[in-house]
């Protein structure tokens, strides 16, 4: 229901035509085969694609499971590459194209109590790092954004856990955040 909302609200001049379809990224071959239908049922051109998932949950790693790293692989990686699958080649086909993957500031320097997070967000760097080199020639670029703290349940449960293990309140663990950033506040999501 949110997709639906917030695709209501996008500015629209008569031009556009907005179409929304939500996908489970922890199954990556079900994303393949329902974007699939939905990309050619719509006659669909990509210029741009933004990846963009939650992370996965917190923990140490060497506490993680092998099954909790394979799921945040296929929601993160395995999925982004499907996704790529679709869309590159009709964007190398016209000569330009955009990706631009929502990862973390994780990749410059992992953040404890993220293991798993940490591990994935790096494959993902990587991978784009690799394909801005592989894809540049046909004038599609790729890029990462790394957003730091923003206010979301993900981030509720980060201070909590932290505060826990700090024997501190969340307020202060949450003045502590926001002071690391540029603007000494935390992001909210819109």
């Amino acid at each position: 229901q949110k997709l639906v909302n917030r695709k209501s609200e996008l500015f629209n001049n008569g031009s556009q035509n907005h179409m929304s379809i939500a996908l489970d990224y922890t199954d990556p071959t079900t994303l393949e085969t329902n974007l699939t239908n939905f990309i050619s049922q719509n006659n669909l051109i990509f210029d741009i694609v933004i990846n963009n998932t939650g992370g996965p949950p917190g923990g140490r790693l060497h506490k993680s499971t092998t099954d909790q790293l394979l799921n945040a692989f296929n929601m993160h990686l395995n999925s982004f590459h499907k996704i790529l699958g679709l869309t590159v080649n009709e964007m190398k086909n016209r000569d330009y194209g955009r990706i631009i993957n929502i990862i973390s500031t994780s990749v410059k320097q992992p953040l404890n109590g993220l293991g798993v997070s940490n591990t994935i967000r790096g494959a993902v760097a990587n991978w784009s790092k690799t394909l801005a080199n592989e894809l540049g020639e046909f004038n599609i670029t790729v890029n990462n954004v790394l957003p730091g703290a923003t206010n979301t349940g993900r981030l509720n449960e980060i201070i909590s856990t932290k505060a826990k293990k700090l024997d501190s309140e969340e307020f202060t663990i949450l003045k502590q955040m926001a002071n690391e950033a540029p603007m000494n506040r935390i992001a909210e999501p819109i």
